[in-house]
């Protein structure tokens, strides 16, 4: 009888190290086990087992998650068919978690890939191995659980004592032997902050005192050459107002304890600071219930910086816009895609699109301002488009009687396209000539371009319908029938759109708001306008 050779089984050998502890000694841990599996690979030659060269070691890395380099690694190898078993010491280096674990084996079983365990003998492909298996994973599972219970515990007790535990080191300390050790001339830059807020008495001129002065905050890690010069953020320079540890104080959960490390700051300085602080922050939520700027708190860029509400008078009239942050703060190469826009176009996009996707009566009835309040989280300014991401309250909705309908998705984009031409002074400007700029031409185009796909989609399958079309995009359904009208755009207007021949104030805004089925109608109504 003719000896059949068995098949070749390409093994990737997987090691993990929770802590990076002793991972610099000659023979570490992550060593040690791939040195066991090699031995196991190695006793199932006559199998066909053969050894790939890809180390595949996550040194440091928790098992908790699936986002580990090395792991992700062999993932892609296994979905590429590139690996036939995946060998691990024990069956926890792989994975902690039984949801995460049940994930791993749902991608082996599909990409017909075996999985050993050399120290747990089980097999996967029977009921009594994974229950062997679900059941080892459970014990590590609760094992993990338990360390970081015992972790966070250890923590709470360290930082009650006034210890510090680690962390980002603030301003004015360097770490040694893991304790807060003052640096003089860092210190020195500390208490001219804290003296010089209260002297300004505002973060923002505070940012713009220090940038003026050339003071800087002090780099972590060598910047390459072309770097822009680091400075000091109203963000940053808040937290630094804020935080206790310049008196000698370590906080855990609101509470202030006496810490181990000597402080920067006399106490009175600090409290003086705190008070000028929460005095600001009391005007600010006034003026901000009493401001017409309605997005105020709540308008970014695409790049995250916050957009502040200011206006202009020309000719008696006065026109509000926002600004990005970036640009009043003299960093115009970090401020987004539209730094500045016209505030009653971005409003009333907003506010529409708020209610489309709330259907409930207390929503419809309820002013702008209340509608904002409770439905928005932020809007976000970017290239042609304003996303909206939902406050986490209107987000879960509620499915008792009489509560509405709530929103489709947590977060929608619609299009956006300039009432104007944006210029320094006054942003808004009203006009009808023509000569669409190219950002509301894109914006448009590409509106008109996405309805067709969604028309064109639902008539290749009948099953297709907006609220499947919603789901799959993120957005809301009432949003996606009516941008599903520009579908039936007359011609000459998307021509004019194309040649950027339309009137400047042709704006999604006007087209969503009152669209006619007749193309004649639509150009009377868009392009004699």
């Amino acid at each position: 009888m003719k000896h059949t050779a068995p098949k070749g089984q390409r093994c990737g050998i997987y090691t993990r190290k929770s802590t990076e502890h002793n991972l610099d000694l000659a023979f570490n841990s992550l060593d040690a086990q791939r040195e066991a599996c090699e031995a196991y690979v190695k006793s199932q030659a006559h199998e066909g087992w053969t050894l790939l060269r890809d180390r595949f070691d996550d040194g440091g890395l928790s098992g908790a998650s699936l986002d580990r380099p090395a792991l992700q690694s062999l993932m892609d190898l296994v979905r590429a068919r590139q690996i036939d078993v995946v060998v691990v010491y024990k069956v926890d280096r792989l994975t902690r978690s039984l949801a995460d674990f049940a994930k791993l084996v749902e991608l082996f079983d599909e990409c017909s890939v075996s999985f050993v365990s050399v120290t747990q003998s089980f097999n996967t492909t029977s009921s009594m191995g994974r229950l062997t298996l679900n059941v080892l994973l459970s014990f590590a599972q609760f094992e993990r659980e338990v360390i970081g219970e015992r972790v966070r515990d250890k923590i709470a007790a360290s930082k009650r004592k006034g210890i510090w535990v680690g962390g980002p080191v603030p301003l004015g300390y360097r770490s040694v032997d893991k304790k807060l050790e003052i640096v003089p001339e860092d210190a020195a830059v500390v208490r001219r902050i804290f003296t010089a807020y209260l002297r300004v008495g505002s973060i923002v001129e505070l940012a713009a005192l220090l940038q003026r002065e050339g003071v800087r905050p002090k780099a972590k890690r060598a910047a390459p050459p072309d770097a822009p010069v680091p400075r000091f953020g109203v963000g940053a320079l808040f937290y630094l107002l804020k935080n206790r540890i310049y008196v000698g104080d370590i906080v855990y959960r609101g509470e202030a304890y006496r810490g181990e490390h000597e402080g920067i700051l006399d106490r009175e300085i600090f409290e003086a600071v705190q008070q000028r602080l929460q005095e600001q922050a009391a005007a600010r939520s006034n003026s901000r219930r009493s401001s017409p700027s309605l997005l105020c708190g709540k308008i970014f860029d695409d790049r995250g910086n916050p957009m502040t509400p200011m206006h202009a008078n020309k000719k008696g009239v006065r026109y509000r816009y926002y600004v990005s942050q970036a640009l009043l703060q003299g960093r115009k190469q970090e401020a987004g895609a539209a730094p500045r826009v016209s505030a009653p176009d971005v409003e009333r996009l907003v506010v529409n699109a708020l209610r489309e996707n709330h259907s409930d009566n207390q929503s419809i009835q309820c002013s702008d301002r209340e509608l904002l309040e409770h439905s928005l989280a932020r809007a976000i300014i970017g290239r042609g488009e304003i996303k909206i991401a939902f406050s986490p309250i209107a987000s879960a909705g509620n499915d008792s009687a009489g509560a509405g309908e709530p929103p489709a998705a947590s977060a929608i984009v619609i299009p956006f396209t300039p009432g104007g031409a944006v210029r320094k002074g006054a942003i808004h400007i009203p006009g009808s000539a023509p000569g669409m700029d190219e950002v509301s031409r894109t914006a448009l185009l590409r509106a008109v371009a996405r309805a067709r796909g969604w028309i064109d989609a639902m008539a290749k399958d009948p099953t297709l319908d907006f609220s499947t079309i919603a789901t799959r995009e993120g957005l809301g359904a009432r949003y996606v029938r009516r941008l599903a009208s520009f579908a039936y755009l007359s011609p000459k207007i998307v021509d004019a759109i194309a040649d950027s021949r339309a009137p400047t104030n042709l704006t999604a805004t006007r087209l969503l708001s009152d669209l006619p089925l007749s193309w004649a109608e639509q150009e009377r109504l868009f392009l004699s306008a």
